[in-house]
């Protein structure tokens, strides 16, 4: 329990963090891995260099700040960023030395403003913050090792299949190299895969989402060559260098973007480009253990071409109602005719393509669609409650 003077303390800041924020977490980043490097194994380079995960816990902490009368609120976002620790491997040992990092950042950003009373409170405040981290990461560490099938860290996969979806996109199939039992998932959980890059000075983690339904002797990720010099550090190697027989190092499946069963309500997907992942793992799901539910799938990419996974979207059949939406239709997709719009989705499309507004629905694409899609999505008067959403960036982090 906090003191009500360092509850009142902390709330004070939160004006303060809304504006220095990111300086702070920025400077954070940079004296943690001046002093520690080592953790520089543990952590997505490319989000650091592009400071997305110093604007992610930014927003982290103000958040923080403002509901630390209320921690409880925050649980939902705790597992969220508990999942993402778990799979990329931070321990409670590492919460001491990110309390250390975060308070001398908050000094160094205020300067005199940081005074003794606010850098105590946000000590105390920190110690339980952290506390709550511990335990859910503890719950989900057990959880994770101790299934049918389940281990503790990484684990050799070998590489049993690799597929070439489209142009840029490709599947790999991995199985475990002791050929011992396969930890089954939650259709929509993803894969943490560390990789040793040649000539790279550590290692690279990246998540991937399992893009078949469970129940299988293997995993499978599609994963999209990036084209930035950085971003495409992980997936030009995997999709240049990985062949059948490679080893590839992998967590447990973790996340929380996953279907919560519900048989009698309607459920509409709504993906774009790679997004779609997560996305046929559940409808496969669905399909298979509840085929009588009303299922929708709303998909936007740039044609035929870069349609990941189109094949199987089809074979689904009458027990998907699916409709396609191409910004740039290819020659062969007017023949075709297989599509249902010509440009990007509005809300006066998804308004003629739903056709029951109180289901559940599952967004996930890039963050500039899922604002798009959420938007429209409240202006069509559906529940905020009823919207479950994933974007392919940089999920929250504490650390």
């Amino acid at each position: 329990m906090l003191s009500e003077r360092t509850i009142q303390i902390v709330k004070s800041t939160a004006p303060v963090l809304q504006t220095y924020g990111k300086d702070i977490t920025a400077r954070f980043y940079e004296t943690l891995f001046r002093d520690h490097p080592a953790l520089l194994n543990i952590f997505n380079q490319t989000n650091q260099k592009a400071g997305r995960q110093p604007t992610a816990l930014a927003n982290t902490v103000y958040a923080a700040a403002l509901h630390i009368d209320q921690l409880e609120t925050l649980l939902p976002v705790v597992k969220q960023i508990g999942h993402k620790h778990r799979s990329i491997g931070v321990k409670a040992e590492h919460y001491p030395i990110v309390g250390e990092y975060l308070l001398r950042a908050i000094k160094d950003v205020l300067k005199d403003d940081a005074t003794e009373d606010i850098l105590q409170a946000w000590e105390e405040a920190y110690g339980v913050i952290a506390s709550i981290f511990i335990q859910v990461e503890q719950d989900m560490y057990e959880e994770a090792q101790n299934q049918t099938g389940g281990w503790e860290g990484y684990r050799d996969f070998y590489v049993d299949k690799v597929v070439r979806e489209t142009p840029e996109v490709t599947s790999f199939y991995v199985k475990p190299s002791d050929h011992q039992p396969l930890a089954t998932f939650l259709p929509g959980q993803y894969v943490s895969v560390k990789l040793s890059v040649p000539h790279e000075t550590y290692t690279h983690i990246r998540q991937y989402s399992l893009s078949d339904a469970p129940g299988k002797d293997y995993y499978r990720i599609t994963v999209k060559r990036e084209t930035g010099i950085e971003e495409g550090i992980v997936s030009t190697y995997l999709h240049d260098q990985v062949k059948e027989g490679d080893i590839l190092p992998l967590s447990a499946p973790a996340g929380d973007f996953v279907y919560e069963a519900n048989p009698e309500k309607p459920v509409v997907f709504i993906s774009s480009g790679i997004g779609i992942t997560p996305v046929v793992s559940m409808l496969k799901h669905l399909v298979h253990e509840h085929p009588s539910q009303k299922l929708t799938h709303i998909h936007a990419v740039r044609n035929s071409e870069h349609y990941a996974l189109k094949r199987e979207m089809n074979d689904l059949g009458q027990s998907v109602r699916l409709y396609v939406a191409y910004s740039q239709p290819t020659v062969s997709d007017y023949e075709q005719n297989d599509f249902q719009l010509e440009g990007r989705m509005n809300e006066d499309v998804l308004n003629q393509w739903i056709e029951d507004k109180d289901a559940t629905y599952y967004v996930c694409g890039s963050e500039s669609f899922m604002k798009s899609i959420l938007s429209s999505l409240k202006a069509l008067g559906v529940k905020e409650e009823s919207v479950h959403y994933e974007f392919f960036g940089p999920k929250m982090s504490t650390v």
